[in-house]
C-alpha cells in the first residue's frame, strides 16, 4: 500500500524550531518529487516547500523563505521539513504529498500531487 506518514509536529513556542518528517511506505522516493503544505482553520491550503526527485531543486514560499530547509534521504525514503523561527501564523496542518516526477525542479502546486499524507498538527503558542 503506497502511503505517506508525517510525523514532528507539536506545540513550540514563537521563536522555536520543530523538524517534520515525511517518510514512504510501499514505494520507494526515488524519482520522486516531495511537496510540503500546510492548512490552518479557516483557510486555503498553503503550498510551504519542495524538494526535487534528485534533491538538487528546492522551492521555498516566501512566507517560510530563510527559516524552512528541506531535505531528502532517499535511503531512509524519507523527506524532512526543518522549520525555525516559528511565527504564530505557521500554525496549522501540516501534509506531504508526492508525485512521480523524475525531472528536474519541483512545484509548491498542490494540484500536481496525487498522494498525500494524512497531517501533522504543528501549534505555535505561547
Amino acid at each position: 500500500q503506497v502511503q505517506l506518514v508525517e510525523s514532528g509536529g507539536g506545540l513550540v513556542q514563537p521563536g522555536g524550531s520543530l523538524g517534520l518528517s515525511c517518510a514512504a511506505s510501499g514505494f520507494t522516493l526515488a524519482g520522486y518529487t516531495i511537496g510540503w503544505f500546510r492548512q490552518a482553520p479557516g483557510k486555503e491550503r498553503e503550498g510551504v516547500s519542495c524538494i526535487s526527485s534528485s534533491g538538487r531543486g528546492t522551492v521555498y514560499a516566501t512566507s517560510v523563505k530563510g527559516r524552512v530547509t528541506i531535505t531528502r534521504d532517499n535511503a531512509k525514503n524519507t523527506v524532512f521539513l526543518q522549520m525555525n523561527s516559528l511565527k504564530p501564523e505557521d500554525t496549522a496542518v501540516y501534509y506531504c504529498a508526492t508525485i512521480y516526477r523524475p525531472y528536474p525542479g519541483c512545484t509548491v502546486v498542490g494540484a500536481e500531487y496525487d498522494t498525500w499524507g494524512k497531517g501533522t498538527q504543528v501549534t505555535v503558542s505561547s
